[in-house]
């Protein structure tokens, strides 16, 4: 073998060792993306874990819809449901717009109950605005039944462990008005009354405060009042398609450690992602490009929370807070 081979002979054998170790290293970065987070809340002492988001499942007829894979961008509601499965929960929160895009009872049946419809037995659903693009939303309350509450109403309250849960109607003109003395804010009114938790949480649709492209709604400045005043703790809402956690606030969005809400926009169900627009005070974590779910430990004393994205997405978001 002349000299002349042998080196080309040795700088092949260079030349592979690197591309291999390359691969290797390439390999191990894509196989740390897709690993999924954590969930750390379990349930333990029976404390209640639940898991909520909005904004959930396409059209079948949408061109992203794929026989419910989706595409990159649209269409995750398989995924995020995925989640569902795999956590210890004992209840499920669909934040409304649960099925896009006029909640039809067939769109249901096809699109929402093969993904997040694996969980309806432990769901406790809210209405959205979509939903109602259906006349009286008979979709949603075709397919949800009872668990869905009066439909001429679609509030109701239930505890959970030793927390007091309280599902609201924010499409104020199909149940008589969201403002101080209308039906469903009297209703409310009396609901924390004969309710006295010491810990509680209320959830629906449209944020009172939001930074992504609806903003914030004052219609729901009365729930916000009632809510305050009973010193709950958390509010849950979708209809921007994003993830926002507040600081504890009043219901004029003045900061307040002591007895203020934290409320979370969690939007991130499955259809699609908005841009944040105006950045609100007292917004302190904000996501805009992952699909998840927010799950929630109900503590006698207190709660943890943890943002969990969809397999091979890194971004969450997690902490706890006494109760009142």
């Amino acid at each position: 073998m002349n000299k002349v081979l042998k080196i080309l002979i040795l700088a092949s054998i260079s030349l592979l060792s690197v591309i291999y170790i390359g691969l290797m290293q390439f390999q191990a970065v894509k196989t740390a993306e897709v690993k999924e987070i954590e969930i750390k809340l379990t349930q333990s002492n029976g404390h209640p874990i639940i898991a909520a988001a909005g904004d959930i499942a396409c059209s079948p007829t949408s061109l992203y819809y794929r026989d419910g894979n989706g595409t990159s961008n649209n269409c995750h509601q398989k995924a995020t449901s995925d989640i569902l499965l795999k956590a210890k929960l004992t209840a499920v929160l669909p934040l409304g717009d649960t099925q896009y895009e006029t909640g039809a009872f067939s769109a249901f049946e096809k699109s929402y109950a093969p993904s997040w419809g694996r969980v309806k037995n432990i769901s406790h659903p809210v209405v959205g605005n979509h939903e109602y693009v259906t006349a009286g939303a008979n979709g949603y309350y075709k397919y949800f039944g009872v668990a869905a509450g009066d439909s001429s109403k679609g509030y109701y309250s239930y505890d959970l462990g030793q927390w007091h849960m309280i599902a609201l109607n924010a499409n104020c003109s199909q149940v008589g008005g969201c403002e101080s003395g209308s039906p469903q804010e009297k209703w409310l009114k009396a609901d924390l009354a004969a309710h006295k938790n010491l810990c509680s949480l209320a959830y629906w649709h449209q944020p009172r405060f939001s930074s992504g492209e609806h903003g914030n709604d004052s219609s729901y400045k009365a729930f916000w009042q009632d809510l305050y005043a009973a010193g709950v703790e958390v509010i849950l809402n979708g209809h921007d398609h994003n993830y926002e956690r507040f600081a504890p606030q009043s219901p004029n969005g003045q900061p307040d450690a002591s007895r203020g809400i934290r409320e979370f926009v969690v939007g991130t169900g499955g259809k699609n992602l908005y841009h944040f627009r105006n950045i609100q005070p007292n917004s302190e974590v904000r996501n805009n490009d992952t699909y998840g779910v927010l799950m929630l430990s109900l503590e006698p004393k207190s709660y943890s929370w943890q943002f969990i994205p969809e397999a091979g997405k890194t971004f969450t978001d997690s902490g706890s807070t006494p109760c009142h």
